[in-house]
């Protein structure tokens, strides 16, 4: 029962994050509420399933460019989805490149705060003359 659990909050953490990209990306949209959580789904899938082949199918293209090929990589399976969730739509490569960094961020923020235990707490550094909104900020990346 709590992988089910995680699955759907997961699941609910990528569409959130696809829907605030929809906001900041104006070549991102969605025809419907259905159409973004079966895009949500898909892009978890795709990410589970096809992105491992890929990478694995790229190595050497991914170590000659010191990783930096992974974020085309998260770009065409962003692409992949929006050609196959009708109502999903991503306008050109660039956008899907810029979206997939800023989702994956967010859902991995979003995802730290939810999935936080008592075993792995979010410590904020003990600096002196930083804002609470610094503070928060730092966290996402620590």
């Amino acid at each position: 029962m709590d992988n089910i659990i995680q699955f759907l909050i997961h699941w609910g953490i990528t569409a959130l994050s696809l829907w605030i990209a929809s906001f900041i990306f104006h070549g991102i949209s969605f025809s419907n509420k259905q159409s973004l959580l079966i895009a949500a789904l898909m892009l978890g899938l795709s990410n589970a399933i096809i992105r491992p082949i890929v990478i694995w199918l790229t190595i050497p293209l991914t170590v000659l460019t010191f990783g930096v090929f992974l974020l085309v990589i998260n770009a065409l399976m962003m692409l992949l989805v929006s050609s196959m969730v009708a109502g999903f739509k991503v306008s050109g490569f660039w956008t899907a490149f810029f979206a997939s960094i800023f989702i994956a961020v967010l859902s991995f923020c979003v995802g730290l705060f939810i999935f936080q235990t008592g075993d792995n707490p979010i410590i904020f550094p003990s600096h002196h003359g930083l804002t609470f909104a610094e503070l928060k900020f730092y966290s996402c990346f620590t």
